[in-house]
């Protein structure tokens, strides 16, 4: 099953029955590995291959910065501070945050200039941010609430693997 995602891409599936198999994939590769970067990748790996974003990944919180974790896409930047940038922000204020527009935002990094929309969701435990997913789109308002419901659930199933 795992290997025929990318195929999800080709078919007319809805946004929602593509998150239905996401969760079902990252559940099953996950369910007995307590590794919490081998969960991190995987799950990135999982989503790039069915939404074919242009960026997926994660930034754990070490050392009071969000340093880059496993990841599908290009080069991204390595370290980012608390409040800055979308993923900064969200660390800072705990919430989901959807950009339709990133050139827009305030204070937006831009890792990739072939970036134009993103969704940062935290990964929350014990009220504390432990990490959170980023994902970004070339196309411009490419992230909307199926896609904040959908990843909010996978970043709280994923909390459960970061050692607090």
């Amino acid at each position: 099953m795992l290997h025929n995602l990318k195929q999800l891409n080709s078919q007319n599936l809805s946004k929602e029955e593509k998150y239905a198999t996401a969760t079902q994939s990252i559940r099953a590769v996950c369910h007995g590995e307590s590794s919490m970067i081998a969960n991190l990748a995987n799950t990135s790996a999982i989503l790039k291959e069915i939404f074919n974003w242009h960026w997926i990944g994660f930034y754990i919180v070490a050392d009071n910065e969000l340093v880059l974790g496993p990841f599908q896409g290009p080069v991204a930047c390595t370290r980012i501070s608390h409040g800055r940038g979308v993923c900064g922000t969200s660390w800072k204020t705990q919430n989901t945050i959807v950009v339709g527009n990133v050139h827009e935002f305030p204070g937006h990094i831009a890792c990739s200039s072939l970036s134009n929309s993103e969704i940062v969701v935290p990964i929350i435990n014990n009220d504390a941010v432990l990490a959170v997913l980023d994902a970004d789109s070339v196309n411009f308002n490419d992230f909307d609430d199926t896609d904040k419901l959908n990843l909010e659930k996978i970043c709280s199933y994923l909390a459960k693997y970061f050692r607090t």
